[in-house]
């Protein structure tokens, strides 16, 4: 009967973690790992050790379970982005043509579950299946942006098994190892006309012979992530934890449409290709403090090795094409946050705020397949215990973006994308919710 709630919960997380997934956290990270962190914004992450969950945050807090615990939780993710052209112009000076794309966002579902097994006085294992980084974004074909991006997404599939050790009373030690499966898609228009103009092949005109390009590769590779938590007192403790960077090595396909027959290269053909990721590396250090039976309070800060991702280069077998490069210069980046939880009984109330730094550097670096900036966290959540065993919990948050400018330069990688220029209005809005089943 034990293995109920394990082996359920792992299929149906494995399923839907394969969904779809939207980045809300800085880059291209998903911050929804648990229904109660998100209502405290995920202060004290590392530290609040308060479920099965911990296994993201920070594995060393297993031992701090009783019994067995699984936690299956849903997220919906409703966000918004409007771009406002400001002088896009094509590479002859002339304005670029197009609308303004549409919302590329769209609501998503992301799905996590956990399980936590104290084994004895010493030793706790679980499992999680999440998706730590996502990205989807979906522009209007042929809006004015279209050579630089239309699709973009990037699927993440990650399984932890972690153990902890109780080392003493007051700390404990804890590692996983995470075998992660990546797939990306990515698309953008190409401005044939301009191209084949300017090798002087007849009738070709700049943006009246658009082409299509899409990109798609996948890739499993593995990392670990290891945690210490310190418990200072029964009311106060300390943790932290570090997730290592996971190096991809994409292989897959690349597909032109749309190419005019009279083509005087050997390139945009269909060919395979392959691209290098390396997702970032974080380490995270947390507070927990109660400040009486009924109320807490946490902080947490984040830091996120985001200088990892200087470029994205996608390498074509054929010959006779050139490597396609975004060129990103990614900056390293640290998200703070605080929360509280009131606790009266069988009710759980939460309530946070955070300050989400992006890597994006400047604005000639932006790129609408990201439309980062820094962000503000509010969240607020609610929990009831129905009995001994069954717990339910519930969180709401939204993000308040700085609005974000882009001003690329029709020249390098850029000269035939276009010099696209304007801002982003954007939002997000978090609603979750997740089923707790502890078996003593």
């Amino acid at each position: 009967m034990k293995k109920g709630p394990f082996s359920c919960g792992f299929i149906v997380g494995c399923a839907l973690t394969l969904y779809g997934s939207y980045a809300d956290g800085a880059g291209v990270a998903i911050m929804e790992q648990s229904v109660k962190g998100l209502g405290t914004a995920f202060a004290g992450g590392a530290a609040a050790a308060e479920d099965a969950a911990t296994i993201f945050f920070n594995p060393a807090g297993l031992s701090r379970l009783s019994g067995s615990q699984a936690v299956a939780g849903m997220h919906l993710l409703l966000p918004t982005a409007r771009f406002s052209n400001e002088g896009s112009s094509h590479l002859a000076g002339q304005p670029l043509g197009g609308g303004d794309g549409g919302d590329p966002g769209s609501a998503i579902l992301i799905p996590n579950f956990y399980y936590g097994h104290k084994l004895n006085d010493r030793f706790s294992a679980g499992l999680g299946v999440f998706s730590p980084f996502g990205l989807s974004t979906t522009y209007d074909s042929g809006w004015v942006g279209r050579y630089h991006a239309v699709k973009s997404e990037l699927l993440n599939f990650n399984i932890n098994p972690a153990v902890a050790y109780r080392v003493t009373e007051k700390l404990s030690l804890g590692a996983g190892i995470n075998a992660q499966y990546l797939k990306a898609e990515l698309s953008n228009a190409i401005d044939f006309g301009t191209i084949f103009a300017a090798l002087g092949a007849p009738g070709a005109a700049p943006q009246m012979n658009d082409g299509f390009v899409t990109f798609e590769g996948d890739s499993w590779s593995w990392g670990y992530n290891v945690g210490a938590l310190y418990e200072f007192s029964g009311d106060t403790r300390a943790g932290i934890a570090y997730r290592s960077r996971i190096d991809h090595k994409l292989n897959g396909d690349a597909h032109f449409s749309g190419v005019p027959s009279l083509n005087p290269t050997g390139r945009f053909v269909d060919s395979g290709i392959t691209s290098d990721v390396t997702l970032p590396d974080s380490l995270s250090a947390s507070i927990w403090h109660n400040l009486s039976k009924e109320v807490a309070v946490m902080a947490d800060v984040t830091w996120t090795n985001w200088s990892t991702i200087e470029e994205l280069r996608i390498r074509l077998d054929n010959p006779a094409e050139s490597d396609a490069v975004l060129t990103l210069q990614w900056e390293d980046t640290f998200r703070y946050s605080v929360g509280a939880v009131y606790m009266p009984g069988t009710w759980t109330f939460r309530a946070g705020a955070a300050y989400d730094e992006s890597p994006v550097p400047d604005a000639a670096h932006a790129t609408p397949r990201v439309p980062d900036s820094d962000r503000i966290w509010l969240a607020a959540g609610v929990g009831y215990k129905i009995s001994d065993s069954i717990s339910v919990n519930t969180g709401y948050s939204h993000l308040f973006f700085r609005d974000a400018a882009i001003r690329k330069t029709a020249a390098g990688e850029d000269q035939f994308r276009g010099g696209l220029s304007g801002s982003y209005e954007s939002g997000v809005d978090v609603v979750s919710a997740e089923v707790t089943w502890e078996l003593k």
